[in-house]
């Protein structure tokens, strides 16, 4: 375990859950509805140190997994060991490893994803959600990935992890690059962005593909880059020292479900009856502000947060505008 992860996360903790074991952080009173932090890719429970000692702080029960195919978690073999229907189950079962009936589920990136499913697919066990820069996305009329490349292009990220083992192989062949690479806060001068709503195959990369974000990784000179860090070096450490153990192929097999998951939740209603909070970021390229446009649809318990001046690593990259929104919503929706 790095130095970092050491000194800013609790105790790691284990929970069997069937077929894999699970690494787990828990900090704060045993009492109440618990907050679980589910991160996004390419991430790790250490995503959350900051958000984690402030809701301990607070007096909130709080727990972030390294979820499956992350940092001390197991990394089954099978892309479809990946699947929604397992990601979600994890979080059940993890809830029945702790003796909860229901949590707070609070999801970044890819973990947003994950944590709007679980209000479908577990509602019982959901007491509320919180999406950090995910909205709610309802099930499409097609194909996700189908769709992803008739729009974007076959260098469109989500599209080429469908390709075992290259994506795999750039990313790994210097992890300091590779997340030198994407944890950076979003250039001074951007302006607010269209995200993929705005895209189409072409208005991207010199490869004729829109969000081409492995290409840009393989030209990518962290010299000539301009962009401010958000992580100390040794926070930048805990990631790297942990990827170059792990590999990314874990995080990316979660992508390689789209269309799994995407068959599998055919006739699950899209609607999501427990209160919600939707934190949102100014300056995330990929999800803007306007990607939660219309979400009351789906989601009627709905409150809205903006961050201003934040990229995707949202609660990376300003922790107390996060804090502080989470904090204020469970003390309204969730008295202790």
């Amino acid at each position: 375990m790095s130095d970092a992860l050491a000194r800013q996360m609790p105790p790691v903790q284990y929970a069997q859950l069937g077929e894999v074991r699970l690494a787990y952080y828990e900090a704060g009173p045993r009492r109440g509805t618990p907050v679980i932090l589910c991160h996004g890719w390419p991430e790790l429970a250490f995503s959350w140190r900051h958000q984690i000692k402030a809701l301990a702080d607070a007096g909130r029960w709080v727990i972030a997994p390294d979820q499956r195919g992350y940092g001390l978690s197991d990394r089954p073999a099978a892309v479809e060991d990946y699947d929604i229907e397992r990601l979600t189950g994890d979080l059940a079962a993890l809830l029945d490893h702790l003796g909860v009936d229901k949590a707070v589920f609070c999801g970044h990136d890819w973990g947003g994803i994950v944590v709007w499913q679980m209000a479908l697919l577990h509602p019982d066990r959901v007491a509320g959600v919180i999406g950090i820069n995910t909205p709610f996305m309802p099930r499409p009329p097609a194909d996700p990935i189908a769709i992803m490349r008739a729009r974007f292009g076959d260098d469109m990220y989500i599209v080429h992890f469908q390709t075992y083992g290259d994506a795999d192989a750039i990313l790994a062949a210097d992890v300091g690059k590779t997340m030198d690479f994407f944890m950076r806060k979003p250039p001074p001068d951007q302006p607010p962005s269209a995200g993929l709503a705005g895209a189409r195959s072409g208005s991207g990369s010199g490869s004729g593909s829109s969000f081409a974000l492995i290409r840009m990784l393989e030209a990518y000179d962290p010299a000539a880059d301009r962009r401010d860090r958000f992580l100390t070096d040794e926070e930048t450490a805990a990631f790297v020292e942990t990827y170059q153990a792990t590999g990314f192929t874990g995080g990316i097999n979660w992508y390689r479900n789209f269309t799994r998951n995407w068959e599998r939740t055919a006739g699950v209603e899209q609607k999501v009856a427990a209160p919600a909070l939707m934190i949102m970021a100014e300056k995330d390229a990929v999800l803007p502000p306007s990607a939660a446009d219309g979400m009351e649809a789906y989601v009627p318990d709905l409150e809205k947060v903006l961050v201003r001046d934040s990229g995707h690593w949202t609660q990376q990259e300003r922790p107390e505008a996060v804090n502080l929104a989470i904090l204020d919503w469970l003390d309204r929706r969730f008295h202790q």
